[in-house]
């Protein structure tokens, strides 16, 4: 090769080189990428129930969770000063069975006859056995011997055609259907087995769809009751209907319950549940925004949701910050339950602004660690950030809702009321799998906030579901007074 040839190549090749270089930066960029997309996916994989919001059973058979809760220090099993349950002699017995010796067992003598000196009492309690009672109703027609004229008696009310069952079975058998999940074919093979009834499933559908009927008055009381609540829970969840997804939601109190079920999850939803439009008091929530679109009330967020992804960002990116905040979102759920105990109404001015002062540098230590993320060349749009900048971002412009619960202790510190209120959906979907029809979920929901409602207060369920059936449903407490006033 001349070195004329040589120097013709050589240029090629730095020029070549000149290239590659160039596109380093653009390789680089491709790179971090890449490995931010990784990580992302890494994170998404490692989320269970204990780091974000999803249910526990999507963390299958192998996984084990690591429980929020804190050790108690007691002993497990029932604690020094429980009352327990035990079975104890009724006073006045349904039936007497004496069974006296017919020899003395020193002497043979025989005892007919002689005094009872003593009496050892043992009692057995046992259920009746179980038949349907028949009660034939005869409306006679009786000839006035004055006028001749006929007149015949009038048939009650729970006889309008010749062969009808009872209101105590009809509530037995809805009770079963919607208080127990037990699916309509299993209610009827029961039935069949314990009383010998042998009922059609259109005919408990009918029954359930009565009930339904009848407690509509008492839906729109226990809406007008909550709508006045000073604190109301509020969360949804999905469920399937009609073979299409759709949402029930919940709102709540730690005495009253109402549920609904809508094709949509936002404020569409909300809005024809027809309580948190117009609501002046505190709405507790998660961070799910249309619930922040109501703006009569004052917002309080869950903060279980915070410790949980708190926990995510302490395991996945192992940034002390998340934990010393647990710590100290721990610590103000403490305190305030050490005041509401002794009777305060909020914390101290000086210990809440201790707390405000340590929660602040927290998140500036955070923000410290998790820097805004830098916008790429060519790159659209909003930058996206990593799960501990949009949980910072929440935790420091949503700080108001988030220690909502320091500054009056009527607030809770999480939304655990409306969770536990909604775990009834989630077993029916795990028993039934969904609904099959609109109407069906409809009446489910609205009897589930009654029958919720009702266990909330003590009240007996079976027996308020036969008031139902006879046409004069029992009202919760707390509705009363709306009721007579209406």
């Amino acid at each position: 090769m001349t070195p004329e040839e040589e120097i013709v190549a050589l240029r090629a090749e730095n020029a070549a080189l000149r290239a590659q270089v160039s596109e380093l930066p653009l390789l680089r960029a491709q790179v971090e990428a890449l490995a931010a997309q990784v990580h992302d996916l890494q994170a998404r994989a490692a989320k269970d129930s204990h780091t974000s919001g999803k249910p526990p059973s999507s963390d299958g058979l192998k996984r084990r969770t690591k429980s929020l809760r804190q050790r108690s220090g007691k002993k497990a099993g029932g604690q020094l000063g429980h009352r327990g349950e035990t079975l104890h002699l009724v006073a006045v017995p349904d039936a007497v069975e004496e069974h006296r010796p017919a020899v003395c067992t020193a002497c043979q003598a025989a005892l007919d006859g002689a005094p009872v000196v003593r009496r050892e009492r043992r009692q057995v309690q046992e259920v009746p056995p179980v038949r349907l009672l028949v009660t034939e109703h005869q409306a006679l027609h009786v000839r006035c011997p004055r006028c001749q004229q006929v007149s015949v008696g009038a048939f009650p009310a729970e006889t309008p055609s010749r062969a009808q069952y009872g209101p105590q079975l009809r509530a037995l058998a809805v009770y079963l259907v919607e208080e127990q999940l037990v699916p309509l074919g299993r209610v009827q093979q029961l039935l069949c087995d314990l009383v010998g009834v042998r009922l059609g499933r259109g005919t408990l559908v009918r029954w359930i769809q009565q009930a339904s009927a009848t407690l509509a008055p008492v839906e729109a009381q226990l809406t007008a009751a909550l709508r006045q609540a000073p604190v109301l829970h509020s969360d949804e969840t999905g469920v399937r209907r009609g073979g299409r997804l759709a949402w029930v939601h919940v709102a709540s109190t730690s005495r009253l319950t109402r549920y609904a079920v809508h094709a949509k999850r936002g404020h569409e939803a909300t809005d024809a549940m027809g309580i948190l439009p117009g609501f002046t008091g505190v709405s507790v929530h998660d961070g799910w925004k249309p619930y922040q679109r109501s703006t009569t009330c004052r917002h309080a967020l869950c903060n279980i949701h915070h410790l949980r992804e708190l926990t995510f960002v302490e395991e996945q990116y192992q940034q002390t910050w998340a934990t010393q905040l647990k710590a100290l979102l721990l610590e103000m759920k403490a305190a305030t339950e050490q005041a509401r105990a002794q009777g305060l109404r909020s914390l101290p001015a000086a210990t809440r602004t201790a707390f405000l002062t340590r929660y602040r540098a927290l998140l500036a230590g955070g923000h410290a660690a998790n820097p805004p993320p830098q916008r790429r060349p060519r790159q659209r749009g909003r930058v996206k950030q990593t799960p501990a900048q949009n949980l910072l971002e929440r935790l420091w412009l949503g700080q108001e809702e988030v220690l909502a619960f320091l500054d009056d202790l009527t607030i809770p510190f999480d939304n655990n009321q409306a969770e536990r209120d909604l775990r009834t959906l989630k077993m029916h979907q795990k028993v039934s799998g969904c609904f099959r029809s609109d109407p069906g979920a409809d009446a489910f929901v609205r009897l589930r906030s009654y029958l919720a409602t009702l266990r909330k207060q003590g009240q007996p369920l079976f027996a308020a579901l036969q008031t139902v059936f006879a046409g004069r449903p029992l009202y919760p407490y707390m509705l009363m007074l709306l009721k007579g006033a209406s």
